[in-house]
């Protein structure tokens, strides 16, 4: 059985998830946090649960989901994953992250690409790597098929999608793929996103005002 916790973090209220097995095996995705506080509440849950975090992944690498990778890696000692088409992405995150106040970012090197159509496994549950660029340019989302739900980072929102105008950003390639990846999930799929509150494949398919049935953008 797979557990999903949600945490969310930073000014930009992003959403930073640990995943786990029912043994404790344990992966965490999108580290989000950045003060002290932030740091700490995420420790304090690992070590609560008794949890051993084994692998860090990033759906995609704006600063928003990349504030933790450093600290993250250093404490638990775990190797960091993305999509190869986000290490500029990754790269340029120190660059801009005193612009968004984050002048104590500290920057972390992958020690892996995915790839798509990966399986990931965490102890005994199996996570597929799903590519759906059109946010950034390597932007994944991971699915567990098991119980139909998926981490969809800033692919599919609650009545929204991903914004497109940023660097590497491209809004016709998102709705394709949201469309062709996504929506041919299980209207069940519960999609944990990036910001915001869960939502389902069905809820968007039939309402989402972007790539619904009845799109109006």
């Amino acid at each position: 059985m797979l557990k999903i916790q949600t945490f969310t973090f930073n000014p930009f209220q992003e959403n930073t998830y640990v995943i786990s097995d029912s043994e404790g095996h344990a992966a965490i995705v999108d580290p989000g946090n950045y003060e002290t506080r932030e740091n700490q509440k995420l420790v304090d849950y690992i070590r609560e649960e008794n949890l051993k975090p084994e692998l860090l992944l990033n759906t995609h690498c704006h600063i928003d989901h990349v504030l933790g990778n450093a600290f993250v890696k250093r404490t638990f000692g775990i190797s960091l994953w993305i999509h190869e088409q986000e290490s500029a992405v990754l790269n340029s995150a120190k660059v801009f992250a005193p612009n968004y106040g984050f002048a104590g970012y500290e920057s972390a090197e992958p020690d892996g690409y995915l790839t798509e159509n990966q399986i990931i496994q965490i102890g005994s549950e199996r996570l597929k790597v799903i590519f759906v660029p059109g946010h950034a340019p390597g932007h994944v989302v991971f699915y567990h098929e098991a119980s139909q739900q998926c981490i969809g980072g800033d692919t599919l929102f609650r009545g929204s999608i991903g914004r497109t105008d940023l660097p590497g950003g491209n809004h016709d390639l998102l709705l394709e793929k949201i469309k062709s990846e996504l929506f041919t999930l299980p209207e069940k799929t519960v999609v944990f996103p990036g910001h915001g509150p869960t939502t389902t494949i069905g809820f968007e398919k039939e309402h989402n005002p972007f790539v619904g049935k009845n799109a109006r953008f």
